[in-house]
């Protein structure tokens, strides 16, 4: 039985902060939906992607799950577990995902990898339908496999919407920049915001205390996306609680969704 417990709200999380958030919300996972089998979909020990799957015969809706952290190697799916439990024990099946980041550049690699884990995905689960959810980086993850057909619909926690956008403001530290590379092709290949529209649905919760990504980058995407984009504004929300299925903020989401 899933039982939500709502957790106070912080204006936002120093960087010293976040490690023991993350284990906090792993363990919160961890006795919440024990059960999970870890597949890999490729020989690198980062291609790998923890299912979870609900009680019953199913079919059930599929969750494809990628975490954020600035497509930095220091992140991992650790920070998405208690959203994969989370769905699961609301009656998904959920594939938490693990992907390579090899540093400035390695944009390609971590792109295929999500392909490949999408496909991967095919041959242990039956799958009709999936969504994309993503957090933070892992939402520009989400909306760039919608755009090549790999999501039926998506769910931006706190997203990068916006790869041109996000450079232009620096978001990470330079994060985009970093990521590209010197690749002049890169923004075309890589950014949903310059294949739109995506053509399915996409639901972009995002907080307004939110100084990692701001509220305002997912607005000016969700404009130019039109109809298939809603943003659910999460009042007082920072970055971080979007991710944390102890708060007001992921009810509301989750009735949203």
């Amino acid at each position: 039985m899933f039982v939500s417990v709502v957790a106070t709200v912080v204006a936002s999380r120093s960087a010293s902060e976040l490690p023991a958030f993350f284990e906090e919300l792993q363990a919160w996972a961890g006795w919440t939906w024990p059960e999970l089998t870890t597949t890999a979909y490729g020989e690198d020990p980062a291609q790998v992607l923890d299912l979870r799957l609900p009680a019953g015969g199913g079919p059930f809706p599929v969750a494809f799950v990628l975490h954020g952290g600035f497509w930095r190697a220091s992140y991992t799916r650790q920070n998405t577990a208690a959203v994969s439990a989370a769905l699961t024990a609301a009656g998904w099946a959920t594939a938490n995902v693990e992907y390579r980041r090899l540093g400035p550049g390695s944009y390609r690699t971590t792109l295929e990898d999500v392909a490949a884990a999408r496909a991967h995905l095919e041959n242990v689960l039956d799958v009709d339908r999936l969504t994309a959810v993503g957090h933070s980086a892992g939402g520009h993850l989400a909306l760039w496999l919608a755009v090549r057909g790999g999501a039926d619909r998506v769910l931006g926690l706190a997203a990068v919407c916006d790869l041109t956008d996000a450079a232009r403001e620096g978001l990470g530290e330079n994060a985009t920049q970093e990521f590209l590379g010197d690749d002049t092709d890169a923004y075309e290949f890589a950014d949903p915001g310059r294949s739109l529209p995506v053509g399915v649905p996409q639901l972009l919760a995002h907080g307004t205390a939110d100084d990692r990504v701001p509220l305002a980058h997912a607005e000016r995407y969700a404009e130019r996306a039109g109809e298939e984009c809603r943003v659910l504004r999460l009042e007082g929300v920072d970055h971080f609680d979007v991710i944390d299925p102890r708060t007001e903020a992921w009810r509301q989401i989750m009735e949203a969704l």
